[in-house]
């Protein structure tokens, strides 16, 4: 096993920087009419779910780490939402490759947020 020294050494991070190429790529398929609009809403809950993976990891503090940790796949899901709608839209684009690619990084994010709840240390309580 590989020992981590970066966030970039994390899969979550590593695949969270793919679906952003595969978002940006499927979202430049969008009708010019949600340039502004859906397109601009998939790129920027893409972009945060890698961004917030290292910001966390930046922090230094497992309390804020899994705050981030949350927020990344917070905005995992908002870009599943978008996903669908797009599909249900009727919009070009492979969105069934961006869905599935969203899953998996939400699977790896939830397994690393459980793996760091469970290594915690619980602060001392008075008493």
């Amino acid at each position: 096993m590989t020992k981590i020294t970066s966030y970039r050494d994390l899969i979550a991070w590593q695949k969270g920087m793919d679906l952003v190429v595969l978002a940006y790529r499927e979202s430049s398929k969008l009708p010019s009419d949600e340039r502004f609009g859906l397109s601009v809403q998939i790129r920027r809950c893409t972009v945060s779910v890698p961004s917030n993976i290292a910001e966390g990891w930046g922090r230094q503090s497992t309390q804020d780490y899994l705050r981030f940790l949350t927020i990344a796949r917070g905005s995992d899901f908002e870009l599943l939402t978008q996903a669908k709608i797009c599909e249900r839209l009727g919009y070009d684009g492979d969105w069934q490759e961006v869905t599935s690619s969203a899953e998996e990084v939400g699977r790896i994010l939830h397994a690393l947020i459980r793996s760091i709840r469970k290594s915690s240390v619980p602060p001392p309580t008075d008493g």
